[in-house]
């Protein structure tokens, strides 16, 4: 089932990329490709749990949370807007998602 996880939150983040790629030149179907990609990317980290006690990787995980939702709300904000104000939060969102990424495995490395 890991492995599942692992190949679904990749493609995701493949589709995130290309979706987000082609939306700078306003091709149609770009946010349903970016949406599909962040709700998949997204899902992934939502359903993986940390079952510690330490209080760091827990403040950590809820900000992971935290970024894939708002990769989810940059989706929605490519229907809804004309502009580039989904630019904001997907930049939110990546440093969120960058910052969680080299600090969770840090902090649970410490753990052991």
């Amino acid at each position: 089932m890991r492995k599942a996880y692992t190949v679904v939150q990749v493609v995701g983040a493949v589709l995130l990329l290309v979706g987000a790629m082609l939306q700078i030149t306003r091709w149609e179907l770009s946010p349903y490709i970016y949406t599909v990609g962040a709700v998949m990317f997204a899902y992934v980290q939502l359903v993986s749990r940390y079952e510690g006690q330490n209080l760091i990787v827990r403040r950590l995980r809820r900000q992971q949370v935290l970024g894939a939702v708002l990769l989810v709300f940059a989706g929605v904000l490519m229907f809804v807007t004309r502009h580039n104000e989904w630019v904001l939060c997907l930049s939110a969102a990546a440093v969120l998602q960058l910052y969680t990424a080299f600090r969770i495995p840090s902090e649970l490395e410490k753990e052991k």
